[in-house]
């Protein structure tokens, strides 16, 4: 992979965004955001479509970062997409993403109605979204945990700015 500053990782519910992403942020030392921390408010609701596209404008004027986070159908995805030169989407299955949900944490209803549907509905506007907004991004699409584990492995270790 080539040397890297705008990362976006999305995926479903429970797929291990955010294990992916620190992963990432340590091997290129990237200052990683959690994008669940910055859109829910107290009481799980959620900001505002206006608020959350200003709020990211703010998230990607830095140089470098890791953005983590599918929002599902709360999501604005436009913003950073197009300030990202690499996205990465994990595609692990409903079941697998279904069990770790359930290990993680109690969910709303609208978090299970996402991740049921996910492959049907959010998939295809994710990647549409991709295709529109970020055409000259390195994308990459994993599928299973053992893929993105060697993508990590495989991944150069930075240096001085540059991959070795």
């Amino acid at each position: 992979m080539a040397w890297v500053e705008r990362v976006v990782v999305l995926g479903r519910g429970g797929a291990g965004k955010s294990t992916f992403a620190r992963e990432l942020g340590v091997r290129y030392g990237l200052p990683l955001v959690e994008l669940d921390e910055q859109f829910w408010q107290a009481g799980l609701v959620p900001l505002s479509r206006e608020r959350w596209t200003v709020l990211q404008r703010e998230l990607v004027s830095p140089r470098a970062w890791i953005l983590d986070g599918d929002l599902g159908p709360y999501d604005v995805l436009d913003t950073r997409l197009e300030a990202a030169d690499t996205v990465i989407v994990l595609d692990y299955s409903l079941v697998r993403c279904g069990w770790r949900s359930i290990r993680r944490s109690r969910e709303r209803l609208d978090f299970w109605v996402w991740v049921l549907r996910y492959r049907r509905r959010s998939l295809p506007a994710v990647l549409s979204a991709i295709e529109r907004c970020a055409p000259a991004a390195e994308v990459h699409v994993f599928r299973s945990p053992r893929s993105a584990a060697r993508f990590l492995r495989l991944s150069a270790q930075p240096v001085g700015g540059q991959c070795l």
